[in-house]
């Protein structure tokens, strides 16, 4: 008897199973109506290949070292104009007016320089901040018209160089590399790389190179 009512139960769950699934295949199992398929590709990018040989962010940070060279040239000449004064003081019995005022001389002389060498270096950071900014949404603009053109509908970034079997760091490093495995078609970053630096206009071109977009 008691076999009889458990296989019965498990008839009757079985067959409740059974209009679930049809309910749930007829109602939800067809795609609305209206909704298109999405076919997805995938494309990858080095984004540090590109800053390193974009040439508008080459000619960026030429400039800000050309600014911290002359920076550093002022503090120079700062820094040996304290060194003078203190040279001198040696001259000077301590405590005497001369001496008095050399060292007052002194203190304003060294206050200057630190509030320069503070600035100076927020300043550039701040600058250099800049850069990296405005490089970024170039390229992340570029990657977006690309991706449009050729159909992408998901960039990643990746490292496009080979492993490096000689150091163990290194190797290890690639190794942990997200992409294992990608087509050459896959790689947009020459392609965006050659766009940008097509398009880039250094200072004094009137006239740059046409923009194209190149795979």
């Amino acid at each position: 008897m008691k076999k009889f009512i458990a296989s019965a139960t498990v008839i009757a769950i079985a067959g409740c199973f059974t209009c679930v699934t049809e309910t749930a295949s007829a109602q939800g199992t067809a795609p609305a109506a209206g909704a298109s398929s999405v076919v997805h590709k995938v494309g990858l990018i080095d984004m540090a290949h590109v800053f390193k040989n974009y040439e508008k962010f080459t000619a960026l940070r030429e400039e800000l070292k050309e600014e911290i060279q002359q920076s550093d040239g002022k503090a120079k000449a700062m820094a040996e104009q304290i060194q003078a004064v203190q040279k001198e003081m040696q001259d000077f019995k301590q405590g005497s007016p001369e001496y008095l005022a050399r060292e007052k001389q002194l203190a304003q002389a060294a206050s200057d320089f630190e509030a320069f060498r503070k600035v100076a270096q927020r300043d550039f950071l701040r600058k250099e901040s800049r850069i990296y900014h405005t490089i970024y949404m170039e390229v992340t603009d570029t990657v977006k018209k690309y991706a449009k053109i050729y159909n992408y509908t998901l960039i990643m970034r990746f490292n496009r160089e080979s492993l490096d079997t000689d150091d163990p760091k290194k190797l290890i490093q690639g190794m942990n590399r997200q992409v294992v495995f990608h087509r050459a078609d896959d790689d947009i970053t020459l392609s965006v790389l050659d766009y940008l630096n097509r398009s880039y206009k250094p200072k004094g071109t009137a006239t740059g190179p046409k923009a194209s977009t190149s795979r």
